[in-house]
This record gives C-alpha cells, sequence and structure tokens, in this order.
C-alpha cells in the first residue's frame, strides 16, 4: 500500500486507481448529501411561502369582490362611472405586495384623491367643475375631511399591514434561496482527501463493514462545512425575525382584519360624503369660489345610495392563526440547522458510530477516537486533526449569503415597527449596510430605519439605510462606510487568495 496517496499506507485491497475513483465517489456522495440536507429546508421554507401567499391573495380577492359584487346596487352611476378608480387601488397593492417599485402611502393617497374629484363632480352635476377648481378642491380636503377619518385610519393599518405581509413572504423566499446557494458549494481538494478517508479508506484496509467513529466524522464535517456553520447567527436572527413578524400578522397588524375589510372602509369613507355632501360643498365653494352652471344643465339628480346592501368581511382568523403557528413551529426547528447540520449528516448520512464505540473506523485503523470534536464556524478549525483549513479564506459565496441574510432581517426589524426602508439595487454597487449582528427576543423590533418609504427593494438588494441590532440592554452599529470598506477589502482578499 505504498502507492496510495489519502489512505493509510500498509497492506490494502486497493489500487491508486481505485483509491482515486473512491475519492471521486466521496466527494459527489458528500456534495449530494448536503445538497438533499438542504432541499428539504427549501421545500419547508417554500411552502411557508405558498401557504401564506395563497392566503394572502385570497383575501385580497375576496375583499376585491365583494366590492364588485355590492358597490353596483348601493351607489349606482356613484361606482359604474368610477369602477376604474377601484380597480386601479387593488391593482396597486398587488403590485406592492408582489414587490414592485410602489410607495404604498402615495398610492392610497392617490386613490382618496381620484375618488374625491370623481364623486364631487357626480354629485354636483348642475355646475361645470374645470381640472383648476378640482385641484383648488383637493388642497382643502385635507382640512375638510370629506371622507371622515378613513383615509387616515386606513393608512396607517394598511400600510403596516402590507409592509409586515410583504416582509414576511420576501424572508421564505430569501432563506429558501441562501440555503440553495450555500449547500452548492464545491468541497475544497483537502476536504476530499478527508472525506474519502473516512468512508472509503476503511475499505481499502478490508473493514468495509466498519463504521466511522461519530467524533472522527464531526471533526471531518465540521471543516468542510466550517463556512457554512457561519451562517448561524444570522440565519437565527431571520428566524426569530419571521417569527415576531408572525406574531405582528396574527396581531397588532392582523392581515385579517385589516386587508379583509377594505372594501368596507371604502363603503364607510363614501358614505361618510354622501352624508356630509351639503356641508362639504358649501365649504369647497367658500374656500374656491362658486364654479359656473353647467350649459349643459343635468336631469340626473344627486346620485344617493339606491339602498342601503349589508358589507360584510367573512373572517380568516382562524385559518390566518393556524398558518402562524405552524410556521413559528417549522422556523423554530430550523434555527439551529448550520450547526446542527455535521450531526445530522454523521448519524444520518455517513452512519458513523455510536459515540462510545472504541471499534470503529478512527481514520487509521479500528479502534477509539481520541482527539478531541472542534467547535464550529471558520475560526474554530485552526487545531482541527482531520482536515486542513485554512481560517484567513472564507468562502465570498457565503460570505455574500450571510450579508443577505442580514440585509432581510434588517427589512424584517423595520416592518416589525411598521416601518419599509429604503432600497437600491444591488447591481448598482456594493455599498449599503447590512443589519447589526444582534436580534433576538424582541427581536429585530429596535432596528429600525427613520425612513417611512415603502419603496419595495429587489429580493435580495442592498439598503441605503439600515438600523442596528439590539441584544439585550447593548446594541451595536454597523456604518454604512464600513460595509464598504469591509466589502472592498474582501473583494481585494480574493483576487490576493487567487
Amino acid at each position: 500500500g505504498e502507492h496510495l496517496r489519502i489512505c493509510p499506507q500498509g497492506y490494502t485491497c486497493c489500487t491508486s486507481e481505485m483509491e482515486e475513483n473512491f475519492a471521486n465517489k466521496s466527494r459527489s456522495e458528500f456534495e449530494a448529501m448536503v445538497k438533499e440536507s438542504g432541499r428539504s429546508v427549501q421545500t419547508t421554507l417554500t411552502a411557508q411561502h405558498r401557504s401564506f401567499d395563497s392566503y394572502f391573495q385570497d383575501l385580497l380577492n375576496k375583499s376585491e369582490k365583494a366590492l364588485y359584487d355590492a358597490f353596483p346596487s348601493m351607489y349606482g352611476e356613484l361606482y359604474t362611472q368610477n369602477m376604474k378608480v377601484f380597480k386601479d387601488l387593488y391593482s396597486e397593492l398587488r403590485r406592492y405586495y408582489r414587490g414592485s417599485n410602489i410607495n404604498l402611502e402615495e398610492a392610497l393617497n392617490e386613490f382618496w384623491t381620484r375618488l374625491l374629484e370623481r364623486l364631487f363632480k357626480l354629485m354636483n352635476p348642475q355646475y361645470h367643475i374645470t381640472d383648476e377648481y378640482l385641484d383648488c378642491m383637493v388642497k382643502h380636503a385635507e382640512q375638510h375631511k370629506p371622507f371622515g377619518e378613513v383615509p387616515r385610519d386606513l393608512k396607517v393599518k394598511a400600510t403596516r399591514a402590507f409592509i409586515a405581509a410583504r416582509s414576511y413572504a420576501q424572508g421564505f423566499l430569501v432563506g429558501s434561496d441562501v440555503v440553495k446557494k450555500v449547500s452548492q458549494v464545491s468541497l475544497s481538494h483537502e476536504c476530499t482527501r478527508a472525506i474519502m478517508k473516512l468512508m472509503y479508506c476503511p475499505h481499502c484496509r478490508g473493514m468495509s463493514s466498519v463504521k466511522p467513529c461519530n467524533n472522527y466524522c464531526l471533526n471531518v464535517v465540521k471543516g468542510c462545512l466550517a463556512n457554512q456553520a457561519d451562517l448561524n447567527t444570522e440565519w437565527k436572527y431571520l428566524m426569530d425575525s419571521l417569527v415576531v413578524v408572525a406574531d405582528r400578522i396574527d396581531g397588532p397588524y392582523n392581515v385579517d382584519t385589516v386587508i379583509g375589510t377594505i372594501h368596507m372602509r371604502i363603503a364607510e369613507a363614501i358614505s361618510n360624503l354622501q352624508e356630509n355632501k351639503d356641508s362639504i360643498t358649501a365649504k369647497v365653494f367658500q374656500g374656491c369660489g362658486n364654479p359656473k352652471i353647467s350649459t349643459k344643465g343635468s336631469s340626473s339628480e344627486d346620485k344617493k345610495r339606491r339602498g342601503k346592501v349589508a358589507l360584510e368581511a367573512k373572517s380568516s382568523a382562524q385559518a390566518l392563526e393556524m398558518l402562524v403557528l405552524d410556521a413559528k413551529g417549522n422556523l423554530t426547528a430550523l434555527r439551529t440547522y448550520w450547526i446542527t447540520l455535521p450531526g445530522s449528516l454523521c448519524s444520518k448520512k455517513v452512519m458513523a458510530s455510536s459515540a462510545a464505540d472504541d471499534k470503529c473506523w478512527n481514520g487509521m485503523t479500528k479502534g477509539s477516537y481520541l482527539p478531541e470534536v472542534m467547535g464550529d464556524g471558520l475560526a474554530n478549525q485552526i487545531n482541527n486533526p482531520e482536515v486542513e483549513v485554512d481560517i484567513t479564506k472564507p468562502d465570498m459565496t457565503i460570505r455574500q449569503q450571510i450579508m443577505q441574510l442580514k440585509i432581510m432581517t434588517n427589512r424584517l426589524g423595520n416592518a416589525n415597527i411598521g416601518n419599509d426602508v429604503d432600497f437600491q439595487d444591488a447591481s448598482d454597487d456594493m455599498s449599503g449596510s447590512g443589519s447589526g449582528d444582534s436580534c433576538p427576543d424582541d427581536v429585530c423590533g429596535k432596528r429600525l430605519s427613520k425612513s417611512p418609504s415603502t419603496r419595495q427593494p429587489e429580493t435580495h438588494a442592498i439598503p441605503k439605510q439600515s438600523g442596528h441590532g439590539v441584544n439585550g440592554a447593548s446594541s451595536r452599529s454597523l456604518p454604512s462606510a464600513f460595509l464598504l470598506l469591509l466589502s472592498v477589502a474582501f473583494i481585494a482578499a480574493q483576487h490576493l487568495w487567487r
């Protein structure tokens, strides 16, 4: 066996060609194990996204359908002549939820403005009302509150609910995408040798039935997945952040109550306008002057309701509660995925022996394994006895995914307090700042951005501004300038390593 380059040199069943074939086989098998384990996580996260997305879209669809079914008989021409205004509103709401670059507050303001302009003209058909006059009327709208408190109240509640729902749905997709990218990272040459020695060298020694020692397996796998284990901190924060926002969605920002009743709030607003039509018209005339009498005249009288139709919102609160409970259970189970992965692979895939076994394959022969088990992550592999790991060369793909986790966690932190953040396309440059490095318990609620903008990021975009993590009483910030320098340093270092 002096010809062997990976397995212990001694009496052997393997030729050099067999050893090389085993090395290739062990590499492909181990990479397949990591991908398969990652796929199960991806499946869980995408299933949660699909369930919530279906529920949320259904809520919005039912609200819109209720409006289309009831409004014609309630409002007659007030509705039929303004159908596009309502359709445009629901279209904008859907586009925002799906990720379009829309300012949600502005979209809602635009809806109320367009509706007021059209209804004011319809309710005053005897006058010739110009666009300039409508501009004046709109300027006074904030003061007169023609729709009552509904626009302001709906804007606050709907904005929070949509920000939370959109960030929550996006969080599952980002998590799934990170797992996919990280699970595809190839094994290094050193890891290929170590995995071969772990899995197939026993065959070359005629010990094919002897299982690898558990601690030996752990050291090999921890060394080979050291970079992946460094995802652990930010991964846990993402899972915790999703749990917190799930509680918001089924709590203060209850999407069932808010989204499922949009049509009812619109009906309430129109009723307020009709009931106060005379006083509102008088105030507008006082502020903007009396418009000219229409030369066309009008046979149509004030378009009042043709009879009140009971508008109802069918609650799906129980369905939402079950969705949230299921999601929280899965998210909690996935919190420690990256640091429990080596143990899972060793016990379920490599089929290592029990920890107490003293007649297992220890890399050299059948016996016990004495070295201690290394810690998790790249920094802890400096003295790994089984895998030579250069702790000064972190994997850039994985470092980028750690940044994506930080960005998404920061976004969820802002959603938790009802704020959205400004994002820019990641392809523009690598500037920007991630979230802080901690996000437990009241998680991410205090990671806030001062920007109230509701513009939507592309998935995995880089925020222009983000908050800072808070862990208990202490907090740490990560200025954007520092992250910019850090990104440049990574890129420069990557070229040097090559």
